[in-house]
């Protein structure tokens, strides 16, 4: 049996890693930056406008989670496609190289149609129910006014958001990693010079308060999808996806697209709606709970950049080596994402720790019990995040990558579901345990997860094979990935 390393000297797969998450890690720490930048200016208004903004984008960030659902799914295709049509293309075979672009572009309108279809209802789940959508969070009235006037400047915020992420994770997979972080710098100013005018009212422009920051995140959305799917829809070369391709016929990859990416979509809702119900626990434990509970999971985003990086670099990277039929090679890069993840996850914890209280005192208008409750969290987020960053990495990159959706559907959900919102629960509610231990509760999947990814890793179960076959509704050939256990 072939013995696999957690590290290896092997500068070609560490270069080829990095070439695709630095970028992304960037786009993904000026994303956290403009979150935290909100924070600071929303919490200058005191602990409700800071609670209300957090808790009303917790649930706008249900839909930013399906969108992840739905890109990263697609994204197990696209990158598999890609790697087929590179191997066509080496091989001089034009038929299979036509049938791997035709893939790649029903993929991308499956996904966008979903994706438009998804943001219609959540929009008039915004427009119509703002105060029920808040109560689910909390209950002190303040807080509940300031979230709906947040909600309303938040309607159509989600068309935008929807289709730059979808679109920005496909342009990922096939190589296209820089164009997004420009965006992204272009928003980040967008968004920072709109919070400074429009929450405080400088420059002749309304004081607008918490309705300002939600304005503010509207405008950078609107850029950042104007920008991204202008791009992907006229200048882009390599899918050459174009907007009539959105009306194509997708009969022949219906059935793949569902039985591949449906999986990654209902796990992330599901995860989602745990994430929330999590979100919901905290919520009635308290405003400060809510505030500390803000600033510190804006600290541990901002400590994991990398990690997301590498996590969405190990989907790509391992699709287009499968699709390359390197299933060995595939294994063998398995191992060494485990370890970058090991290594990144304690450099996460080290960066947290260091950083903790200066990020805890630039909040100089919460209360003191926010700030007693904020550095317990961030002492139970600097256990955690070891954990979190390995199976982050191995769960929703490399095993994804690998076609393993169905599995990682499960075993993500179970964990939530059945061991941390149950003991998150007990901890919060009946035994009353201090801040850091119902934190830890509430993560606990995170620790079950990364040995569970070991595990499910060394089977090599989540291998998954790739055939060619006919397309049953369409008389021609087209990419049929078989879902089969080696």
């Amino acid at each position: 049996m072939t013995q696999y390393k957690l590290i290896k000297k092997d500068p070609a797969f560490y270069k080829r890693v990095f070439s695709i998450a630095w970028p992304i890690a960037l786009q993904s720490l000026i994303s956290i930056g403009v979150t935290m930048l909100d924070n600071i200016m929303v919490g200058k208004l005191g602990d409700n406008a800071l609670s209300a903004t957090s808790l009303a984008t917790s649930f706008i960030s249900v839909f930013h989670i399906f969108c992840m659902g739905l890109g990263m799914g697609a994204s197990v295709l696209v990158s598999r496609y890609w790697g087929m049509k590179t191997a066509a293309e080496t091989e001089g075979d034009s038929a299979g190289k036509a049938n791997a672009e035709r893939a790649l572009k029903q993929t991308l309108a499956l996904m966008l149609r979903i994706t438009l279809g998804l943001a219609f209802c959540f929009c008039l789940a915004t427009a119509f129910f703002p105060q029920s959508i808040m109560r689910m969070y909390n209950n002190e009235p303040a807080v509940l006014e300031l979230g709906a006037v947040y909600f309303k400047y938040s309607i159509i915020t989600y068309f935008f958001l929807g289709t730059s992420l979808v679109c920005t994770i496909v342009l990922r997979s096939v190589g296209q990693v820089k164009l997004p972080l420009f965006v992204s710098m272009g928003a980040f100013s967008i968004n920072l010079c709109a919070n400074y005018l429009l929450i405080f009212g400088k420059f002749g422009f309304p004081k607008m308060g918490i309705a300002g920051a939600a304005l503010a995140t509207l405008l950078a959305r609107t850029f950042e999808a104007v920008m991204i799917c202008g791009y992907l829809l006229v200048v882009d070369k390599k899918i050459r996806f174009r907007i009539k391709d959105l009306f194509m016929n997708t009969n022949s990859l219906v059935g793949e697209y569902f039985r591949i990416s449906i999986p990654v979509l209902i796990s992330d809702a599901i995860l989602a709606i745990g994430s929330n119900t999590v979100t919901m626990v905290i919520g009635h434990l308290g405003s400060t709970f809510v505030s500390a509970n803000s600033i510190t999971t804006t600290t541990q985003q901002l400590s994991s950049v990398v990690i997301t990086g590498v996590c969405q670099a190990g989907a790509i990277v391992t699709g287009q080596t499968l699709g390359e039929g390197g299933k060995e090679k595939a294994m063998e890069q398995g191992y060494l994402f485990m370890g970058l993840g090991l290594l990144l996850g304690t450099v996460s914890a080290a960066i947290i720790i260091l950083i903790s209280n200066p990020i805890i005192a630039s909040y100089d208008n919460v209360s003191e019990e926010t700030v007693r409750i904020a550095r317990q969290l961030m002492l139970a987020i600097s256990l955690i995040i070891v954990f979190q960053g390995t199976n982050s990495i191995m769960t929703k990159g490399v095993l994804r990558g690998g076609g393993d959706t169905k599995m990682l559907m499960l075993a993500d959900n179970i964990f939530l579901w059945v061991l941390a919102i149950p003991l998150g629960l007990l901890g919060g509610f009946v035994l009353k345990v201090p801040p850091f231990w119902i934190y830890i509760f509430l993560k606990s999947d995170q620790i079950v997860k990364a040995v569970w990814a070991l595990i499910r890793l060394s089977s090599g179960k989540w291998i998954k094979k790739i055939t060619v076959g006919k397309a049953e509704n369409a008389g021609e050939e087209s990419l049929q990935l078989k879902t089969a256990e080696e």
